[in-house]
């Protein structure tokens, strides 16, 4: 007799298959709390933590840095050390200081005609955004450049740049700003759609804008006043979107209206006035905006005196908890440069 063959069936169970976890959520940063941020530039000099305690020492929310020196091209790779970024990112996230602002080296300028110049600057882009990425900034601030030729060939040269230097890059949440100029000499971005054909000519890239109050009014825009600034504003709005402004460069200006030229001064010492800024830091318009100080230091104290006028212009008080800011810098004096001693005056020849 043939042995009976038996076969089973196994019910299909929708309980045992395997579902892998969702991935979390990212962790939304405490500085996008809808609080306002009231930012400064601060130094790296020492150790780039330094920075940060510096920032939260002097009242602000927010912070501003170079990753590297901002005159001089970086030798190597010029990328940050692995322990010290992971140590940077812990603290500012303890501190919940944001958004983190870096801004690019001076020397970079995509626009030059010079190849050389031009690749080191392209290269030099790229570093700037690798360390960014490294240290978790927010936004990465950059001066579009100037070219010899007209205004056409810069924007195209510019953009390409900029495409260049990001190409194999996870940019993630960083986003690159351009910011605006005063319009000295040949430099692009005077003109609010200069900046909008370079944002349009990098479909793949998250650019934004940084509005600098100091370069707005030197070139020509008068925001003191409500009518000036609601007309700066539209300007803004009609060209490149004021949905793309991340953050505002606060600064007065030591030079008159309409004069091109590009000369911080303390908040409400300027020719732009405390009222002024006023209107700029209540405006609406600018609400949700990170507010960064880039003025001078001429003597102690005066990084946390720029600080506190922004709060109290925001109808807040913030005592600074840290004793010490940045330094002034050191004035170039001729009898330095001599050592201090007046040269003997020659004789002259009979």
């Amino acid at each position: 007799m043939a042995e009976e063959q038996y076969r089973s069936t196994l019910a299909y169970d929708a309980d045992d298959e395997y579902r892998p976890e969702p991935p979390a959520p990212p962790e939304i940063p405490a500085w996008k709390d809808g609080s306002i941020r009231i930012g400064i530039h601060t130094s790296i000099a020492g150790n780039i933590s330094g920075a940060l305690e510096i920032a939260h020492g002097l009242g602000a929310n927010a912070l501003q840095i170079f990753s590297a020196s901002p005159r001089m091209w970086a030798r190597g790779t010029g990328r940050v050390n692995e322990a010290e970024a992971a140590a940077f990112r812990a603290r500012r996230k303890e501190l919940a200081l944001g958004p983190l602002v870096i801004h690019c080296n001076y020397l970079i300028n995509l626009a030059s005609p010079n190849p050389v110049l031009r690749a080191r600057s392209v290269q030099a882009f790229h570093q700037e955004i690798v360390r960014a990425l490294a240290l978790g900034a927010d936004f990465l601030v950059v001066h579009p450049g100037s070219g010899c030729g007209g205004p056409v060939d810069a924007i195209a040269s510019i953009a390409q740049g900029m495409r260049q230097a990001a190409r194999g890059l996870k940019l993630g949440e960083l986003r690159i700003l351009l910011e605006n100029t005063a319009g000295q000499g040949s430099c692009v971005g005077s003109k609010f759609d200069e900046l909008r054909k370079i944002i349009d000519a990098c479909p793949d890239l998250n650019l934004g804008v940084c509005v600098d109050t100091a370069h707005t009014f030197a070139s020509g825009w008068d925001i003191r006043a409500a009518a000036g600034l609601e007309a700066a504003l539209g300007e803004i709005d009609r060209t490149v979107g004021l949905g793309r402004v991340a953050v505002v460069h606060v600064n007065d200006s030591k030079t008159a209206l309409g004069s091109r030229v590009d000369r911080h001064e303390h908040i409400g010492k300027g020719k732009i006035g405390i009222e002024g800024f006023r209107g700029i830091l209540n405006h609406p318009a600018l609400e949700g905006r990170a507010f960064i100080l880039e003025t001078p230091i001429d003597k102690p104290g005066d990084d946390r005196r720029n600080v506190a006028a922004l709060w109290k212009l925001v109808g807040k008080v913030v005592v600074a908890t840290g004793r010490d800011g940045m330094r002034p810098r050191p004035k170039k004096r001729m009898a330095a440069k001599q050592g201090g001693k007046r040269r003997p005056a020659r004789k002259r020849s009979k």
